[in-house]
């Protein structure tokens, strides 16, 4: 059953727990988001019931979207989750799809997901082809650094820098950074975040930039821990938020009531610090745009 169909007929529910290892009852209160020692973000999503929903979701984002042998992982997974709950009950089965970046609008118009909740930023171009709750977490352009560089510690200190600085082949970010902070910056381009986090290990770099949610997500990995920091830099504005197929507006008032209560009930928060806060990443609790 899709999720157009049960949200005419499917009540909205008080969340149960999104414990990350196990799903129980919490007293309504939404869960402890896995727990001191993190866990696998969908399991509280593997339902017996009726209602099903397909996510569109990134799989190769540590802390935010991860496929691994347990199960789907991160905070992006664990919000989706939760928004499931919230529109349709504790039993809700929830089906992941891949959701490259590239692809997501045409998942969404294809009606391959119900929604996409991906890192996906809200801006106006995207707007024309479908529509957007949230958003659930403001992200900003900022830069990865070892957890002994010195070299730079403010934005001011860019100007005049000459840093090798990494992205990913294709993307803005580096460029961006580059063109409007450090224009003495030396790009380097890899194929993957991943290889940049090598390079960033080995020397072969100084920095990495994109996302700040994306470099917290790398960085709060078991085996970067405590190698690297953010230096929380507002390089740009990033809204994430959740895509929906354009003119879903129920679905995108359901969505939004259930990130305000993820809000209130605290469960945001207990996500944000399972999944990214090991890294030193600070986001304040999201204000609802899309209405």
């Amino acid at each position: 059953m899709r999720i157009g169909r049960v949200l005419r007929t499917s009540a909205v529910v008080a969340a149960a727990s999104l414990a990350l290892a196990a799903c129980g009852d919490d007293g309504g209160n939404g869960g402890e988001a896995g727990g001191e020692e993190g866990g696998v973000a969908e399991k509280s999503c593997e339902g017996g019931g009726d209602a099903s929903v397909t996510i569109g979701t990134k799989f190769d984002q540590p802390g935010l979207g991860q496929k691994t042998p347990e199960g789907m992982d991160g905070f992006d997974i664990a919000v989706a989750c939760y928004i499931a709950k919230q529109i349709h009950g504790d039993d809700v089965n929830v089906e992941w799809k891949e959701a490259p970046s590239a692809e997501r609008e045409n998942l969404l118009e294809r009606g391959d997901v119900d929604m996409v909740v991906a890192t996906y930023t809200i801006n106006d171009e995207r707007k024309q082809k479908i529509d957007f709750a949230g958003p659930y977490l403001l992200a900003h352009q900022d830069l990865l650094v070892r957890a002994d560089y010195e070299e730079i510690k403010s934005e001011e200190d860019l100007k005049d820098a000459s840093l090798k600085l990494c992205s990913v082949t294709g993307s803005t970010s580096a460029q961006n950074v580059k063109d409007d902070f450090a224009p003495n910056a030396d790009l380097v381009e890899y194929g993957g975040y991943s290889e940049c986090m090598t390079g960033l290990q080995n020397e072969a770099v100084d920095a990495v930039t994109t996302d700040n949610s994306i470099l917290a997500g790398f960085a709060s990995a078991e085996q970067y821990k405590d190698k690297f920091k953010l230096m929380n830099f507002n390089l740009s504005d990033e809204p994430y938020g959740v895509g929906i197929k354009k003119g879903e507006t129920e679905l995108r008032d359901q969505i939004n009531a259930a990130i305000e209560k993820m809000v209130a009930d605290g469960d945001w928060q207990k996500f944000f610090d399972t999944h990214l806060g090991p890294s030193g990443f600070k986001a304040d609790t999201p204000t609802i745009t899309e209405k």
